[in-house]
């Protein structure tokens, strides 16, 4: 199964679980404005619980508040070290998702703004820090690389001086990339068809929203995603010698839901899940199911898993051994409750995640340290993948799947 707590949330993959039902169910969509006004929002993956009603953001990294955006930052060593990760709590399953934002600079640098879902599913907009005039887009089904998905936008502008607005719009027949609100690539559903395996190779699963800054260009990561990217991190860079960290800037993000496809198995209004191994459109059905665990040990199989209180007997051979368990991706040992730190032994949990993560305690940033809790590109790379650049497609984006591996391997 996904293992527990965060790995369980979201992000975690039902295909690859040890059932449908080991992760829990994932909010469904909410139209929203998001602006960044402050971080109060924003819940760091080591307190958030599931209820989309308490943060609107889950993060990993170190994001910054600075002039009314969010700054995504990238460092040499630190919490930010892979970089920094922005995933909504809400799910869309199609709908109109545009962002405003201004992209980070220099070679191996890379800023993306994506929708993934649960199953891989992606749609991208990333932009390489040694071109500041280009918008890549790309997609995917279930993280199957193809290597002609991608398609590069210009962009009328310098995309680190100047805000654009970048805009996704997703519906069950076509999907359409705009760049300051000229369409500038539309891909249709039947031109998707796969003969081999005889599905509509598109992105059609309820997906978060996801902001990232990520160093492609890192020495771990394979020749080709380091070539694609412009080459290593330069840590001596004008941005790193003067504020400590690459940065970008992100203004708002809006999203508007769409209606759930014609036909969808609709028992509720709460939550998405998935009710067979396909992965595929007709697979999804909405319903009433809680998505929020009682703490970081918990599971879709055991929403209500909790640790030993005080006054329960063997309390602290209880606690000691919950202590080693891994409940959020990069921070091996972490028991639930204390900012996912092994808790003290009669913790009652009430000041780490119980709350459902209100993200007050995340405008500094008080999140994983980038040693796998954001992981893209950083580990379990091609050992020599120069031939194909584009390779860097499941690498750049498809992290969620590398902290579930995580996860598996630490339990």
């Amino acid at each position: 199964m996904c293992g527990v707590g965060a790995f369980c949330l979201g992000g975690c993959d039902p295909l690859n679980s040890h059932s449908l039902d080991s992760c829990v169910p994932a909010p469904v969509c909410d139209s929203k404005d998001y602006k960044f006004s402050s971080l109060d929002g924003i819940a760091p993956n080591t307190e958030y619980l599931g209820d989309a009603s308490k943060a609107n953001w889950v993060s990993s990294g170190k994001p910054v508040l600075y002039d009314n955006n969010v700054l995504l930052t990238l460092s040499e060593t630190g919490q930010s070290s892979s970089g920094t990760l922005l995933a909504s709590t809400s799910y869309v399953w199609y709908g109109k998702v545009s962002a405003k934002l201004k992209t980070s600079r220099g070679k191996g640098v890379v800023t993306a703004f994506i929708l993934m879902s649960d199953v891989k599913d992606e749609i991208d907009f990333e932009f390489v820090g040694n071109d500041l005039e280009t918008a890549e887009s790309n997609y995917y089904f279930q993280g199957i690389p193809d290597y002609d998905n991608g398609k590069d936008l210009p962009v009328n502008g310098s995309t680190f001086d100047e805000y654009h607005t970048y805009e996704l719009d997703w519906t069950p027949t076509q999907l359409v990339w705009s760049v300051d609100n000229t369409p500038m690539r539309t891909l249709k559903r039947s031109d998707t068809w796969n003969a081999t395996t005889n599905q509509y190779h598109y992105p059609q699963t309820p997906a978060r929203v996801e902001l990232s800054l990520w160093p492609a260009g890192s020495s771990k990561n394979g020749q080709g995603t380091i070539t694609w990217s412009g080459g290593l991190v330069d840590w001596n860079s004008q941005d790193v010698e003067k504020f400590g960290y690459y940065y970008s800037m992100f203004k708002d993000v809006n999203v508007e839901c769409y209606p759930a496809p014609d036909g969808v198995n609709k028992t509720g209004s709460k939550s998405y899940i998935y009710t067979s191994n396909s992965g595929t459109n007709d697979s999804v059905a909405i319903t009433d199911d809680d998505t929020v665990l009682k703490s970081l040990l918990g599971s879709g199989t055991d929403m209500d898993a909790d640790y030993p209180h005080a006054s329960a007997s063997g309390t602290a051979a209880n606690a000691a051994a919950t202590s080693d368990v891994a409940t959020v991706p990069g921070l091996t040992g972490a028991g639930p409750g204390t900012n996912g730190h092994p808790g003290n032994n009669g913790n009652d949990g009430t000041t780490g995640g119980t709350s459902g993560g209100s993200g007050t305690s995340s405008a500094t940033g008080s999140s994983s340290t980038g040693v796998g809790g954001f992981s893209q590109g950083t580990t379990d790379q091609p050992k020599n993948d120069a031939s194909s650049p584009k390779e860097r497609g499941l690498q750049s984006s498809l992290f969620a799947a590398l902290m579930a591996v995580l996860g598996l391997l630490v339990l």
